[in-house]
């Protein structure tokens, strides 16, 4: 793989040079606000090289909060009466800017979900393939950092086209893909960096890596059977203090629950895709107005064990969280999934605690 050695200097003409060929999303810095999101960047806008983390993950830049899928019309004189349409979509080239390692592996776990050889969601899997993710590595992790534990980490190259390393006055961009490639060359950096790019970018990378304390065990999870864990005593303590706002599905990366909802103004209509949470006691709720998951620690347990254990055992692939810590800093009442994890793991052990490391 190659190493290209970005100017700082010449960053900016780079955006600017690349968005001939693509359309471009990045972190920004909201306004009078203390936290970024990722948006589609305007015409002389830059991606925040130095924004930590975003409130928001990037998933939106394939699965918005709210997306029209179908428009119809019930005016009988129409000739498009009745008939679902969908709606013009722009799939044209997208290069995420700034994306970070943990966020673009998550892609690949929401990618079983929306891309499976049953069943594949266009919507979701077309935006997909448009995009070529341009990664920046992790130099400084936060303390809710977790992602060596997930089968990721700061420095993570999976689902990445381009991994961006701050080295100072430079970036060093290692070349993944054709894709990144593809961008890199669009953007007008094609200067190789040479010498000692590589070693360079290990060192920074071991030193990324042992900067994370935070670790959490799945080891054991795989082995319980799922009565065994849904039956587990500890999840009155877990959900206690849960205030059931959704948060925590709605900034994490890999939740991809989702409503559709038929909305009509006048003789005009749309069909809507729009995220939707486990945490919701409308989630489960059938039309005759039973509900299995009715109260609030059978929905916390649900969002636990799907992320912990379900997942893990249909995938064999790890659990289904890359250890962002989006949900830990967001939660108004303190609950940590690196706790609830560690109580399934040590579930019936010697060890069994509370405590996160």
């Amino acid at each position: 793989m190659k190493v290209m050695k970005i100017d700082k200097r010449n960053w900016v003409g780079g955006i600017e040079k690349s968005r001939s060929s693509y359309r471009l999303f990045g972190p920004v810095k909201v306004k009078n606000k203390n936290f970024s999101v990722f948006k589609e960047l305007d015409k002389g806008e830059l991606p925040d090289m130095t924004a930590t983390d975003t409130l928001l993950s990037p998933k939106s830049v394939c699965f918005p909060p709210s997306e029209v899928m179908m428009e119809y019309t019930t005016d009988e004189t129409s000739a498009d009466w009745n008939r679902m349409k969908v709606p013009g979509k722009d799939y044209s080239p997208r290069a995420v800017i700034g994306i970070r390692p943990y966020d673009a592996a998550s892609y690949l776990i929401v990618k079983k979900n929306f891309d499976t050889p049953e069943y594949r969601d266009p919507y979701w899997y077309d935006a997909y393939e448009a995009c070529t993710f341009v990664g920046l590595a992790v130099n400084e992790p936060s303390s809710l950092d977790f992602s060596t534990s997930t089968k990721s980490g700061p420095f993570d190259e999976n689902g990445l086209d381009v991994l961006l390393v701050d080295a100072g006055e430079s970036y060093l961009a290692k070349v993944i893909t054709d894709k990144g490639k593809a961008y890199l060359k669009s953007a007008g950096w094609e200067t190789e960096a040479g010498g000692d790019a590589e070693n360079q970018i290990q060192s920074l990378k071991k030193k990324a890596e042992e900067a994370i304390r935070s670790v959490v065990d799945f080891d054991r999870i795989k082995e319980k059977s799922i009565m065994e864990l849904h039956e587990a005593g500890f999840w009155e303590d877990v959900s206690f203090a849960c205030i059931n706002c959704g948060t925590c599905t709605y900034v994490c990366p890999t939740c991809w629950c989702f409503d559709i909802q038929d909305e009509t103004a006048g003789k005009s209509g749309t069909r809507l895709k729009a995220w939707d949470s486990c945490m919701y006691p409308l989630f489960t709720l059938h039309t005759t107005g039973h509900n299995p998951r009715s109260t609030k620690v059978q929905r916390v347990r649900q969002r636990f064990m799907h992320k912990l254990k379900y997942y893990l055992d249909k995938y064999e692939d790890g659990i289904m969280c890359v250890g962002c810590g989006r949900c830990i800093r967001s939660c108004p009442v303190n609950i940590d999934i690196r706790k609830a994890c560690r109580l399934m793991n040590e579930l019936g052990s010697d060890t069994e605690a509370c405590s996160v490391k």
